[in-house]
C-alpha cells in the first residue's frame, strides 16, 4: 500500500482543503491514488492543471487519478474526457468523508466517475477543521468560503459557490488549540474575507471577528489573507488601531485604477476609495503595508485606463503586487466584450506594472535599514517581519519564534539581518 499523493494549484485556500483531502483520505483507508487539486482563476491555471495530469500520469501509470478543485467543478466534463482521469468531484464533494470512502472502496464499480454537484445549492460551510496547516510557524484557518459578488472577469463563484462563513466560536476555539500547539502565527483565510458574518445569526462582520479573536485568544501574532477594501468595517478599522497583535500587511482585492474599468468590472469601489482607504489604514498604523491584485487588458482598458492603473500603485503605496494578464473565462460577463487589445500589448502593461511594484519593494526595503523588526522565523536562516517582508539571517534562529532583529540591508527581495 502507498499513500495517495496530493498536488495543489492556486490559491492558499486550496492548499489548506489539501491537507483536509489528507485527512479525510487517510481516514478512508485510500491507497496507490494521485489526487489534483484544481484552481481556475485564468485560462492558463486550467492549462497547467491539464498538464500536471498528464505528467502525473505518466509518473504514476498504476495509480488512480482523482481531479477536484475549482476547474473541476466548473467544468467536469472536460477532465472526465481525459484519458488520463479517472474520478472528478466536486469542490463540495471533497470534502465530505463519504467521497473518500467510496473512493477507497469498489472504485469503478460502485463511484460515479464524476461527483460534482451544484455548487450554488450549498448553504452550510465545510466545517472540515485541521490544526496546523502550514510551516511550524504558521497556521491557516479558513473561514469562509464563496462569494455572493459577481464581478464581470471572475469565474471563481462558479467554482466556490455563496458566501459562507465559519461561526466566530468555532474559529476561536481552533486557534486556541493552534496556540497550545506552540504556533505563534494565525492567518485568517477564505475567497471574501470581508463578506464574512453576513450569513450568521446578527450579521456580524470580519471585523467582529478579529476583535473577538484577539480579546479570547493569546495568538501572539494574527494576519489576514485578503480583503476587499471597500467593505472594511469599523471594528477592523478599530482593530488595525489599537491591536498591535493584528500584522500590519494588508493584501487588496484592488483589480484595476479606472473608474470606468471599475464600473464595468462590476467592482464596488472606486479609485479614491482604494486611495482613502490606504491612507486611513496608514493613519492608524503608520508602519502599514500593502499588497494587491490588479488585471492588466481588460477589454476596453485604453492606454489613459490603464496609465491610472499604474499610477494607483504610487498613489496607495502598495508594495507586494499580484499582477494578472486579463484571461477571459467562458461562461463570464466581460468575455461577451470584443478584446480591443491584442495580447502583446496585455503582456506589455502586465510587465510594467510589475516593473512598478519591484520598484516600491525595493524603496521599502531600502527604509528597513537600521529599523528594528520582530521576525517570525519560518526557517534557521529566514523569517518574515510583521510587514510579511522575508528577513535572511546571518546567524541561525530557532525556527517557530519570534526574534527581534536589526536589519542591515537587503539584498535582492529580502532584507538582511
Amino acid at each position: 500500500m502507498s499513500a495517495p499523493k496530493f498536488t495543489t494549484l492556486g490559491c492558499r485556500l486550496n492548499a489548506y482543503e489539501t491537507e483536509a483531502m489528507k485527512d479525510l483520505a487517510e481516514a478512508a483507508g485510500m491507497d496507490n491514488a494521485v489526487v489534483v487539486n484544481t484552481c481556475a482563476v485564468t485560462q492558463e491555471a486550467v492549462r497547467k492543471a491539464r498538464q500536471e495530469i498528464r505528467r502525473l500520469r505518466r509518473e504514476n501509470p498504476d495509480a488512480r487519478v482523482i481531479v477536484t478543485g475549482c476547474a473541476a467543478q466548473i467544468d467536469p466534463a472536460s477532465f472526465a474526457a481525459m484519458d488520463e482521469v479517472d474520478a472528478v468531484i466536486g469542490n463540495t464533494e471533497k470534502m465530505a468523508p463519504d467521497t473518500w470512502k467510496g473512493l477507497a472502496g469498489d472504485f469503478i464499480g460502485e463511484t460515479e466517475k464524476v461527483q460534482v454537484n451544484d455548487i450554488m445549492s450549498v448553504t452550510e460551510t465545510a466545517g472540515h477543521l485541521i490544526d496546523g496547516f502550514g510551516s511550524r510557524s504558521r497556521a491557516y484557518v479558513q473561514v469562509q468560503n464563496g462569494c455572493d459578488h459577481r464581478c464581470t472577469f471572475c469565474i471563481i463563484p462558479y467554482g466556490r459557490g455563496n458566501s459562507r462563513s465559519v461561526p466566530a466560536g468555532v474559529v476561536v476555539d481552533q486557534i486556541k488549540r493552534l496556540v497550545d500547539q506552540g504556533y505563534n502565527e494565525v492567518v485568517l483565510t477564505g475567497v471574501d474575507l470581508t463578506s464574512w458574518g453576513a450569513d450568521l445569526p446578527g450579521e456580524p462582520r470580519l471585523g467582529d471577528l478579529v476583535m473577538r479573536i484577539l480579546r479570547l485568544t493569546d495568538v501572539p501574532r494574527l494576519r489576514i489573507s485578503s480583503i476587499d477594501s471597500i467593505e472594511a468595517d469599523d471594528n477592523l478599522m478599530l482593530a488595525i488601531a489599537s491591536e498591535p497583535r493584528l500584522m500590519p500587511h494588508l493584501h487588496l482585492s484592488l483589480q484595476h485604477g479606472d473608474d470606468l474599468i471599475l464600473k464595468r468590472m462590476k467592482r464596488r469601489h472606486l479609485r479614491d476609495d482604494a486611495i482613502r482607504f490606504c491612507e486611513e489604514a496608514r493613519r492608524l498604523r503608520p508602519e502599514m503595508t500593502f499588497g494587491a491584485d490588479i488585471i492588466a487588458g481588460f477589454p476596453t482598458e485604453s492606454e489613459a485606463h490603464f496609465e491610472n492603473s499604474l499610477k494607483l500603485v504610487s498613489d496607495c503605496d502598495l508594495t507586494w503586487l499580484h499582477v494578472f494578464p486579463y484571461s477571459a473565462r467562458p461562461g463570464t460577463p466581460a468575455a461577451r466584450i470584443p478584446q480591443q487589445i491584442n495580447g502583446s500589448t496585455i503582456k506589455e502593461r502586465a510587465a510594467r506594472l510589475r516593473a512598478a511594484g519591484e520598484a516600491q519593494v525595493q524603496a521599502h526595503l531600502a527604509a528597513q535599514a537600521g529599523r528594528d523588526h520582530a521576525v517570525l522565523m519560518e526557517a534557521p536562516d529566514m523569517g518574515r517581519t510583521e510587514q510579511f517582508t522575508e528577513v535572511r539571517f546571518a546567524a541561525p534562529q530557532p525556527v517557530g519564534q519570534i526574534v527581534q532583529a536589526r536589519i542591515t540591508g537587503f539584498d535582492g527581495q529580502q532584507l538582511t539581518a
